[in-house]
């Protein structure tokens, strides 16, 4: 067993050396607060740094991990904050490494189709950058508007786009990373093709930051499509909403850009919180669909053959909206559920499960059946083209918060047995962060999890690179909240 040191006055004058004084925050704990959690609100999963530093380059982080090394002091990275698995909270306290400076694009190669750009830039910058040259990155998640690209790669973020284009690690050839023990190594390029080695690149993504930290980014570009539309399509039952994803992509023989699923809890709420005048009140299910093209009159005839082949299969109405106005309306809806439910309880956990999508109308019957047993809401909705759907446990505002914690793990233990028994997992685009390491062996085999504690070892022996995450220990088992400053022997890969 070791314990991680408390960051001193002497560690902060050698950070304020590194990155400069303005750039690091100590002593300051209204500031302190904000870098505290993510966007996973429940203070169980919280904990207030030590100190926050913003470094600028490659060769400051590389300082700074060395340092930490040297006084065993834990570093957590962290990009916008705008994650759900509490992922970037500093659970040990220690130092929070802000990559907020790191916000350029340092390269658009229209040649080679790439962008290099630096982990703090909002992924939505990178696509207004490049829309004038016909071009755009198809990494998609819900938050583009906001999440940093950083966090997009830790993550391997999905999104609605995912069922055409895929998710985030698709479009990432390289990276320059910061090694835990404070080197700089370069993984990947600009390379199409790459069999050299071992592929660290993909392990690299979707590692959540307790690897490395990504000091540049290397991205695949697409041509923009030219045309786009959606349809708002309305049904009676979520088997017959279902049952349309294969149907549009086998028989239909069209790879929608997004097939969005709404259950009718979900559905009936956000439209009441929107005011829509949309006849949602006969809706059991509600699917999202978009496609894109090249042509508008490419586009025109997949909507259309996508529309006609939904009322065959008994569809109640189909909207089809294909301007911005009609087409922002209609995304409203979706966009908005979240918010909607925090109206009517403002506790609730917001999860990511992932089945195979043919086996979502069998989930949804479990899920009516775990929400009367413990008289909590559970609405359903998300990406029904790949099966990553938002089940959310929502208090409801006559259940005393006396007791919630346990109810809620209750609740989770048996959502995430019901996702295993039907081929699925128990994240597909938030991680496994703090939020959900406890559960980790309820979906992988010990073996596989003491295999990936080897490679964290490797990457941080001194396990000082966002500790705490992804896996749990003995001593953390059954423990939800912030950890206190004592290191397991399984943590340091002993």
């Amino acid at each position: 067993m070791r314990r991680y040191e408390e960051v001193t006055e002497q560690v902060i004058r050698e950070l304020r050396d590194i990155v400069g004084e303005r750039h690091v925050i100590y002593g300051d704990s209204e500031k302190l607060e904000g870098y505290a959690h993510d966007e996973v609100t429940d203070q169980r999963f919280a904990r207030q740094p030590e100190a926050v530093v913003k470094p600028a380059s490659a060769e400051e982080i590389s300082a700074i991990m060395r340092l930490a090394n040297q006084h065993l002091i834990p570093v957590t990275p962290r990009g916008a904050g705008s994650g759900l698995s509490g992922g970037a909270t500093p659970i040990y306290g220690g130092i929070v490494l802000s990559l907020e400076r790191m916000n350029r694009i340092l390269e658009i190669d229209r040649e080679n189709l790439v962008a290099v750009v630096e982990p703090g830039v909002v992924t939505n910058t990178i696509n207004e950058a490049i829309e004038e040259d016909g071009l755009f990155y198809a990494g998609y998640p819900m938050s583009v508007e906001t999440c940093y690209i950083s966090g997009n790669v830790a993550e391997n973020a999905g999104g609605g786009k995912a069922i055409k284009y895929g998710v985030t690690g698709r479009y990432v050839l390289g990276l320059e990373v910061v090694l835990p023990t404070g080197e700089i190594v370069q993984m990947g390029g600009k390379r199409i093709k790459d069999v050299t080695g071992y592929d660290l690149v993909k392990l690299m993504v979707g590692s959540e930051g307790t690897l490395g930290i990504f000091t540049k980014i290397t991205l695949k570009l697409l041509p923009l499509p030219k045309a786009a539309a959606d349809l708002l399509v309305l049904f009676e039952d979520v088997p017959s909403a279902i049952a349309m994803v294969p149907e549009i992509m086998t028989n239909g023989r069209i790879i929608p850009t997004a097939i969005e699923f709404m259950d009718k809890l979900s559905v009936q709420t956000t439209c009441r919180y929107l005011r829509e005048e949309l006849p949602y009140e006969e809706a059991g299910a509600m699917l999202l669909i978009e496609v894109d093209g090249h042509r508008a009159s490419q586009v025109e005839e997949d909507y259309e053959a996508i529309g006609e082949m939904c009322l065959e299969q008994g569809a109640i109405e189909v909207y089809v909206a294909d301007n911005h106005t009609t087409r922002e309306r209609v995304w409203a809806v979706r966009r908005n559920i979240a918010e909607a439910f925090k109206v009517h309880s403002p506790v609730q956990s917001l999860e990511d499960v992932v089945v195979p999508f043919a086996r979502i109308p069998d989930l949804i019957p479990e899920l009516e059946r775990i929400s009367d047993r413990y008289s909590v809401t559970i609405p359903c909705y998300g990406h029904a083209g790949d099966g990553n759907l938002h089940v959310t446990i929502v208090k409801s505002p006559e259940t005393p918060m006396e007791g919630w914690e346990e109810l809620e793990h209750a609740v989770l233990l048996e959502l995430y047995d019901v996702v295993k028994h039907l081929g699925g997992t128990l994240s597909g685009e938030h991680g496994v962060g703090i939020k959900r390491r406890d559960f980790l062996p309820l979906v992988m085999d010990e073996k596989l999890i003491d295999i990936q504690r080897g490679i964290k070892a490797v990457f941080d022996p001194n396990c000082v690179l966002n500790p705490g995450k992804i896996f749990p220990t003995a001593r953390d088992e059954g423990s939800r909240g912030a950890a206190d400053r004592t290191l397991s022997d399984a943590e340091l890969g002993a």
